[in-house]
């Protein structure tokens, strides 16, 4: 950006926001997301900046354009793969009474991960089974787009096998969008992941994958340390590939068990989990 006060101001925009960090060299990233939002208003980047000071809809519009929202269907293969070889059939055993699963997609961007999971379940879930996707985001516009449910070509283009897209999706316009029955598993619901988590429920996966390395290791303590009682206790937690527990205060890692399904890394609650939630 032209000004480092410009950089420094939306970086702690978007910290107090959101939690989320943008250091020093992200300054490209800022410029290319904000010059558009510029540009529709006919400002400068550095006036717009200004202008965030009392522009409370400006100020959304930013923490929207800042939300890393990279994804794509299906995303790394693996942990879908250890979800219906490994995870899925466990947890049809474990709830055999019950025949009712929840699953949380963290930080979901625009919703290829949710619909992702819906198709798997909508193949490899028993007659009489019902499910439910919560899908959140902190950003409005991302949930918006998961409610309608409609993609690009070159979103479908990535990483969506083309017998899912001609089984799933119906062409409207320019664009593809899902099925309703999907649709209609998938809730969608407002949700900073460093804030506090009301009236969620509990889990039996929840899949928080290439969020957490966008927090400082505090935040990240504190997710991670909040996400505890949310997940059943015989449930999953899958990170990113790049990320892990080990690194996290000894108490709360300890809390955390480390499966290896195949090639993923999936996290169980310890069965002594002695910690307290302060924010759920």
């Amino acid at each position: 950006m032209t000004a480092p006060s410009a950089f420094a101001s939306v970086s702690a925009l978007v910290r107090k926001e959101t939690s989320m960090v943008y250091d020093e060299g992200k300054e490209y990233l800022v410029e290319a997301r904000l010059t558009p939002l510029a540009t529709a208003r006919g400002l400068g980047l550095e006036q717009y900046v200004a202008r965030l000071a009392f522009d409370a809809d400006e100020r959304r519009k930013v923490v929207d354009a800042l939300t890393i929202n990279e994804t794509s269907w299906f995303r790394d293969h693996s942990p879908y793969q250890a979800f219906t070889d490994v995870m899925l059939p466990s947890l049809l055993e474990q709830r055999a009474l019950t025949r009712r699963l929840r699953i949380w997609s963290a930080a979901c961007s625009s919703g290829q991960e949710a619909y992702s999971i819906a198709m798997l379940l909508d193949q490899h879930l028993p007659a009489g089974w019902s499910h439910e996707i919560v899908a959140t985001d902190i950003s409005t516009a991302m949930l918006d787009r998961v409610r309608n449910g409609r993609y690009s070509q070159v979103e479908v283009n990535r990483g969506l096998p083309a017998t899912s897209l001609v089984r799933y999706f119906t062409r409207v316009g320019r664009e593809w969008e899902i099925a309703e029955r999907l649709r209609e598993r998938v809730r969608v619901q407002h949700l900073n992941l460093a804030a506090p988590y009301v009236g969620l429920g509990t889990f039996d996966v929840i899949w928080l994958r290439n969020v957490l390395i966008y927090f400082d290791a505090a935040t990240k303590a504190d997710i991670l340390r909040r996400m505890l009682p949310m997940l059943a206790p015989d449930g999953y937690l899958l990170l990113g590939s790049s990320e892990t527990t080990l690194d996290l205060p000894p108490d709360l890692a300890a809390a955390w068990q480390r499966e290896q399904i195949g090639r993923v890394p999936a996290y169980r609650r310890a069965p002594a989990m002695s910690l307290t939630s302060t924010g759920a």
